[in-house]
């Protein structure tokens, strides 16, 4: 036997004869109640962003990266334009590098025309980046983690895995001289954007201490 849903059933059912006759009763069943509709449920708001006192990796990386705005201008842009590594050039930012190039990295000093695009993607295209990484971080900018992740995948896929494969396995004129000098100088441009990747894994990264 069916029945329809919201209302009341009917059973006719026949108790027992009794003596005289018999006779039929009629018994009414009550429909189940209706469930109540749920409540709408109303949006979960994201959480709030921490305060930067409680964010300690992200001031270390405002240090860093400001830090390396500085090296985009007084070294990456010499490479990137091609200019001579010489003792007595007239340019202070050459006079700077001089140093450096011709005593632990002979390759940035022949400044071949692939290392001129490297360094010139650094001093032109990634100093911008800079820029908004360290206004986001103190603002709080949550949408910076997109771009975070694709900069510190180009820098350590395109910059770094060249640079350094020529710099410690490349041949004379090449390969740096000294190993720990080229590393001190140069490492940070891959661990730090490294950590910056681990850093700006999920969204929302200034919510979290990390």
């Amino acid at each position: 036997m069916t029945r329809d849903a919201g209302f009341p059933s009917t059973v006719a059912c026949r108790p027992p004869i009794a003596a005289g006759g018999s006779r039929f009763m009629i018994v009414t069943t009550p429909a189940p109640a209706a469930s109540a509709a749920s409540a709408p449920t109303a949006p979960t708001a994201p959480p709030a962003n921490l305060p930067l006192r409680q964010r300690p990796f992200d001031i270390v990386f405002l240090v860093i990266f400001s830090a390396f705005i500085v090296t985009c201008i007084i070294s990456d842009s010499v490479e990137g334009l091609g200019l001579d590594q010489v003792a007595d050039s007239p340019n202070i930012l050459v006079q700077w590098n001089y140093w450096y190039a011709s005593n632990f990295d002979p390759l940035y000093q022949s400044h071949p025309l692939w290392l001129r695009f490297i360094s010139g993607t650094s001093a032109f295209v990634y100093i911008v980046f800079y820029v908004l990484l360290i206004i986001s971080i103190v603002r709080g900018w949550n949408g910076i983690q997109l771009p975070s992740v694709i900069y510190a995948t180009m820098i350590i896929a395109l910059t770094g895995i060249p640079i350094f494969g020529v710099e410690l396995f490349g041949g004379p004129g090449q390969a740096t001289p000294n190993v720990a000098v080229f590393l001190a100088f140069n490492l940070p441009y891959i661990v730090f954007p490294l950590l910056l990747l681990i850093r700006m894994r999920k969204p929302l990264p200034f919510t979290r201490r990390w």
